[in-house]
């Protein structure tokens, strides 16, 4: 299954994509966690993984991508990834598309090309999640790179701006036919509360709570390993949607 997180920035999507793998990992299922964001530069650390070497210089570095992209094959199994170019930690590997690593050195544009394709085409392995962190906001929904997902799970945060973009996102995974869920973040009682009355409450799967500790370890630089409940209940669904749809 080809996973998604999406949502606004800030809201912690590499924090639940973390957990995600790390909950997963528990359960004996491989992950392929899938970096796609251009600017945030935490999630290898969450992981509790080295960083890797960003997977855009397999193809000779940015400024060569839209040429190489268009030579991408058809089909691309999980287990033929060049392994110099991933990091892993027991069941979960990190591929890294890009970063933007200088001043002045133009957008993000190829990434997202690269992205797209190879989300597309790229094959998971028997009994593998893939999870993909995108960047913020609904730029990857634009460029078509949520095209080659099974399913988008939309963070949301405590905020106005998270609650309108979390409609927005739903409004265009309809469009491309793709399933969409919420998990609600940095939640408390109160603030569980507004959320639910402001979103389609019928597609929340989760609601992670305002937790001191992932506070702490996010702002280390620590590894995300936390089993909370709320995480396997969205691993449960994951794992009930997997069976219903395969």
């Amino acid at each position: 299954m080809k996973i998604f997180i999406s949502g606004k920035g800030g809201c912690g999507k590499s924090t639940v994509s973390s957990l995600l793998a790390k909950e997963m990992n528990r359960r004996g299922f491989k992950v392929l966690a899938l970096d796609t964001d251009e600017s945030n530069f935490g999630l290898h650390a969450q992981l509790g993984i080295d960083d890797p070497e960003d997977f855009m210089n397999y193809f000779g570095g940015k400024k060569v991508l839209f040429s190489k992209v268009k030579e991408l094959p058809d089909r691309w199994k999980s287990g033929e990834l060049p392994v110099e170019y991933i990091s892993s930690k027991e069941n979960i590997r990190l591929l890294s598309m890009g970063k933007i690593r200088s001043f002045g050195e133009g957008c993000a544009c190829p990434i997202n090309v690269l992205s797209s394709r190879f989300l597309e085409i790229l094959e998971r392995e028997p009994d593998e999640f893939l999870i993909a962190d995108t960047d913020a906001g609904i730029e990857h929904l634009g460029r078509g790179v949520d095209k080659g997902c099974d399913i988008i799970l939309v963070i949301i945060d405590p905020t106005l701006e998270s609650i309108k973009l979390s409609g927005k996102i739903g409004q265009m995974a309809t469009g491309i036919d793709k399933p969409y869920y919420y998990i609600l973040n940095k939640v408390d009682d109160e603030t569980e509360e507004i959320l639910l009355q402001s979103v389609d409450a019928d597609r929340v799967i989760a609601a992670v709570p305002n937790e001191r500790s992932i506070f702490t370890a996010n702002l280390k630089g620590e590894e995300m390993d936390f089993p909370l409940g709320e995480i396997s209940k969205v691993v449960d669904f994951l794992e009930d949607f997997k069976s219903r749809v395969a």
